[in-house]
């Protein structure tokens, strides 16, 4: 199986998944206009039926046209058994290497993350270049990762590869750490303020001015400019689209809603994060700082509360995990099957090496590179060791999860997760409905920043380029909310993941200014220049 069949099929499950009991990511100008070019678009969406043909025609189009594009990037191998993707493997050994090259990171600085972030050194009184503070960075590239993947991905992986999935799942989110430390760390020291005191940042500038600084400037020109089309795609699918057609089959799910009024829970949508993205980092950075805990705690503290209520079981769930990653018993390519399962859920739930979170964490206040790239690693941590892992533990308690992997007639996805938590408590899928929305809500908040970056180095800094880039957005919400892409959103989620290809190339180019900067700090954290004040 490869890749993007992985993807489908969780995506499928969630808008299939019909069962009585089981529910299947300062403040600007601009007036009404953008709301109401949004409001006609959906009232156009909504009274006529050519919706209907038309999303089937433009889905032909993209399986036909680009097909061989999805395939490329998620081209699979068999080994042992199991397909992997090769994608996943480009993403695991840039994971490896970075670990071995920056001495664990992500080991050694993960106290020193933690009190960075909680600004406890932080001068307030300091001047520094950016526009956010070092927990709304890491909150609005949180935002970015945190989705559906945590929900409906974990299934996937568990259906197909055990609960011996999970171990290597931890095992690769914490070699992941290394990755967002080394990526993070450039997108800051390459970061353009610009006069207005904002900040264009991430991979493309990295891309373009670190490798002109090694001596090949044409090869940075040329993987910037095809990160830079990437991230504008993936933005507008997988970081947009999809995530306003997930959540609103889930609320029509859930809630019994009609069918045919997905217009409507885009408009509201678009409507919410237009008023977000309009107002550039600091609006955005100002909500997910807020949006970002509330959804963790809830959906944590759904975890958890299935886990106190199924105490007794805990241990039994962990032997099953540590049982499965070693013999795997009963799952279709043995250890290597649940080891690759593993491997692609915490590749693709973190983003590791994708590149997007430095574009986020290059709008920091800061003077400092690598401050950003220490505070970055924690995220692979809070999305794949603690989400992904608590998401896991229900499934496995859940005992719905039977082999042999994967079953025939067993749950997958989203499906099963939810049935697991449901479990517990049928209410749970209220809650459970209310963090899908959460989810979706602030991965297409960061995604539109992303994409908005892309957009303004293809084609120019200024407010009439960002305004036609964010409008265009937000009328994509609509159009997700209301019809479904499948062939174009897996042609998104491929561009997603091509990102890595351009961007890890360049990484791996200039480990060692990462490195030279990295032990720069680390000297200055020793000897006291760098100060903690709280």
């Amino acid at each position: 199986m490869s890749v993007s069949s992985d993807v489908v099929n969780s995506r499928q499950q969630l808008k299939t998944c019909r069962t009585a009991d089981m529910p299947v990511r300062r403040r600007g100008r601009g007036g009404i206009l953008p709301h109401a070019a949004i409001f006609v678009a959906g009232s156009l969406l909504a009274t006529s039926a050519m919706a209907q043909g038309v999303d089937q025609a433009i889905d032909s189009f993209f399986a036909s046209t680009f097909g061989w594009f999805v395939a490329l990037i998620f081209y699979s191998v068999p080994i042992g058994g199991a397909q992997f993707p090769l994608i996943a493997g480009w993403l695991m050994i840039a994971a490896i290497v970075f670990t071995v090259y920056f001495g664990v990171p992500q080991f050694r600085r993960f106290k020193l993350a933690i009190d960075i972030a909680r600004g406890r050194y932080s001068d307030p009184n300091s001047k520094e270049p950016g526009e956010i503070s070092h927990f709304q960075a890491l909150t609005t590239a949180l935002s970015g990762t945190v989705g559906l993947g945590n929900i409906a991905g974990v299934g996937a992986a568990l259906a197909i590869g055990g609960p011996g999935a999970t171990f290597w799942m931890i095992c690769v989110g914490l070699l992941g750490m290394a990755s967002k430390f080394a990526e993070c760390t450039l997108g800051v020291k390459y970061r353009t303020i610009l006069p207005s005191g904002a900040v264009s940042g991430g991979p493309m500038y990295y891309l373009r001015d670190g490798l002109a600084e090694r001596g090949m400037p044409i090869l940075g020109r040329v993987l910037a400019a095809g990160f830079a089309v990437m991230v504008i795609l993936g933005a507008l699918g997988g970081g947009n689209m999809f995530q306003g057609n997930q959540a609103n089959a889930m609320l029509v799910q859930t809630f019994g809603l009609p069918d045919g009024y997905g217009w409507v829970v885009g408009i509201i949508h678009a409507a919410f994060v237009y008023g977000v993205i309009v107002g550039g980092m600091p609006s955005i950075a100002s909500v997910t700082a807020r949006l970002v805990p509330w959804m963790a705690a809830l959906y944590i503290g759904m975890a958890v509360t299935v886990l106190v209520m199924n105490f007794g079981q805990i241990p039994a769930a962990f032997a099953a995990i540590f049982d499965g990653a070693f013999r795997a018993e009963g799952v279709a390519g043995g250890i290597i099957g649940a080891l690759i399962q593993g491997l692609k859920r915490a590749t693709f739930s973190n983003e590791a090496g994708v590149g997007s979170a430095a574009i986020a964490h290059s709008a920091v206040k800061t003077n400092e590179p690598v401050t950003e790239g220490i505070v970055a690693l924690l995220e692979p941590f809070i999305d794949t060791v603690v989400i992904c892992t608590m998401t896991a533990l229900v499934i496995t308690i859940a005992g719905l999860n039977a082999g042999p992997f994967p079953h025939a007639e067993g749950l997958t996805g989203v499906g099963l997760t939810a049935a697991s938590f449901q479990g517990t408590f049928d209410w749970f899928r209220y809650p459970l409905a209310l963090a899908v929305l959460m989810f979706a809500i602030s991965t297409m908040i960061s995604w539109g920043y992303y994409g908005l970056k892309g957009w303004t180095y293809l084609f120019g800094e200024g407010q009439v380029n960002e305004y036609i880039y964010k409008v265009m957005f937000c009328l994509f919400i609509i159009v997700g909310a209301s019809i479904s892409f499948g062939a174009v959103i897996d042609f998104s989620d491929a561009a997603i993941f091509a990102m890595s290809i351009f961007n890890l190339i360049g990484v791996y180019i200039l480990m060692p200014v990462v490195k030279d900067e990295y032990h720069k700090f680390i000297a200055k954290v020793e000897s006291g220049e760098f100060k903690r004040y709280f």
